[in-house]
């Protein structure tokens, strides 16, 4: 999934991208980068770890400058090596070029193999370069950004939003469906680009709007101008995001998450009530789905399972080994609480069935009479292309099993997962208008091997530089 933020303010940036970055934190943990440009040259730092391991406040001191761009890295292509950590940073006719990516290309071998006949070479296993040396490229025999980025978006089929820091500008365009999340902020001095409005909220600056799918946004040290480049027949916002990856204070595509997960656990006592003497979420990501459970039922919201806040999110974990040893280290059961007691566990999705069956077990151990299984998603039955480290579809439980036989793997007394119906209801947009590949084994775009219900994207034909329109909240 990743988490990207740009900004340029006269104010200095470096503090502020280290924050911003720090708000993005749950959307990656594996590496964090910062490139920022003085004026003169281009300042760069970035390691394995949290963003807190990796700046020092000497390093945040040395990345001096107005403009710079940051990333947080969750895999979903390439390796863990240090040559894939972002930004990835060029130099290119007495240009400094970093850039920066958050989402998954589904035509990166053909991209690559087509770069590489052409004699290109290529120093990560990433898809971020490839978008890099499509843009570096197109600017060498444009020699404007506005139109690199045009062919780049013709080239790229998949997710993306991007930030890009050209000298002292940086740049930001997403993909005409829209599926990963990119909005606009105003700070003090200037504006900023981040993947969730959570970025803004930590450097008390002003949430402005989403950036529109197919649009580029360019800001600089005069303001910030937009550009509509292409134009998709619909939409396909990640539903994943509104389940489990975005913050539930975030405000992704005009809707708060935690009022859509609230929601859907009103909905899901709706279309199972069950009774118990407590509801209890798995902690953080269940929160909000317990709440608007317990609201909709009139059964006290009690927290049974405690949750050590210096753990990270065993979800983005790298190896399945790792995310069942960190289970019992992430929770810890209230035996007081749980002691001969009938409980509605809710938790935002079941995807192995590992760690829900662990967590029943835990709870098991410490009393509980019953646990009766909600969950916030529908059963995840197929893999995810477009940026969610989903397993294949023999690791996924629900893939080949029913909801019984999902439920008897777990060891739960009784299961229900939200109807996608509800589901979607509760986020607010139409089906066509999210992408649910992950659910249902139709994705947006063509996948080899899966069914496809795409669209017809249009670009804006000739040289688009000029007409770089004013910003328009």
């Amino acid at each position: 999934m990743c988490g990207i933020v740009g900004i340029v303010d006269a104010g200095g940036v470096s503090i502020q991208l280290y924050y911003a970055l720090y708000a993005l934190q749950h959307r990656g943990q594996e590496s964090a980068g910062i490139s920022t440009f003085d004026g003169t040259n281009l300042h760069k730092f970035k390691g394995n770890g949290l963003v807190a391991d990796v700046f020092s406040p000497p390093v945040l001191t040395d990345l001096k400058g107005n403009a710079g761009i940051g990333h947080v890295r969750y895999p979903t292509t390439g390796a863990n090596l240090p040559e894939n950590i972002q930004p990835l940073n060029f130099q290119f006719q007495e240009h400094f070029i970093s850039i920066a990516h958050n989402g998954n290309l589904v035509n990166t071998c053909e991209l690559r193999a087509e770069y590489e006949e052409a004699g290109q070479m290529f120093t990560t296993t990433t898809d971020t370069e490839i978008i890099a040396k499509i843009l570096i490229d197109a600017i060498g025999n444009s020699g404007s950004v506005e139109d690199a980025v045009s062919f780049c978006m013709h080239k790229l089929v998949g997710s993306y939003s991007v930030v890009i820091l050209i000298d002292g500008a940086v740049y930001g365009f997403r993909d005409p469906l829209g599926i990963k999340p990119f909005c606009i902020g105003k700070t003090e001095h200037g504006y900023m680009l981040a993947s969730e409005s959570v970025a803004m909220d930590a450097l008390n600056a002003k949430f402005l709007r989403d950036v529109k799918p197919g649009e580029l946004v360019r800001i600089d040290a005069e303001g910030i101008k937009c550009m509509q480049i292409a134009v998709a027949g619909k939409r396909a916002h990640c539903i994943f995001e509104y389940i489990y990856f975005a913050r539930a204070d975030a405000i992704i595509d005009g809707v708060l998450v935690y009022d859509v997960r609230r929601q859907i656990g009103h909905k899901l006592f709706e279309e199972d009530p069950v009774k118990a003497d407590s509801v209890c979420s798995v902690p953080d990501s269940g929160t909000a789905y317990a709440i608007g459970y317990a609201e909709g039922s009139k059964i006290p919201f009690v927290e049974s399972l405690m949750k050590n806040r210096y753990m990270g999110r065993t979800f983005i974990m790298p190896t399945q080994k790792e995310r069942e040893r960190a289970v019992r280290i992430k929770l810890n059961p209230i035996p007081a609480h749980l002691k001969d007691k009938s409980v509605v566990l809710v938790d935002d999705s079941i995807v192995r069935g590992t760690t829900s069956k662990r967590i029943i077990e835990m709870m098991r151990d410490a009393g509980a009479r019953e646990v009766h299984m909600r969950i916030g998603s529908p059963a995840i039955k197929a893999p995810c292309y477009l940026g969610v480290d989903m397993p294949t579809r023999e690791e996924l439980i629900a893939s080949n099993k029913a909801e019984d036989e999902v439920r008897h793997s777990i060891t739960a007394t009784t299961l229900h997962h939200i109807s996608l119906d509800a589901l979607v209801e509760a986020i607010g947009f139409d089906r066509e208008s999210l992408c649910t590949g992950c659910l249902t084994g139709c994705y947006p775009l063509p996948i080899e091997g899966e069914k496809a219900k795409t669209c017809q994207i249009n670009f804006v034909d000739g040289t688009i530089q000029s007409k770089l329109g004013s910003f328009e909240a």
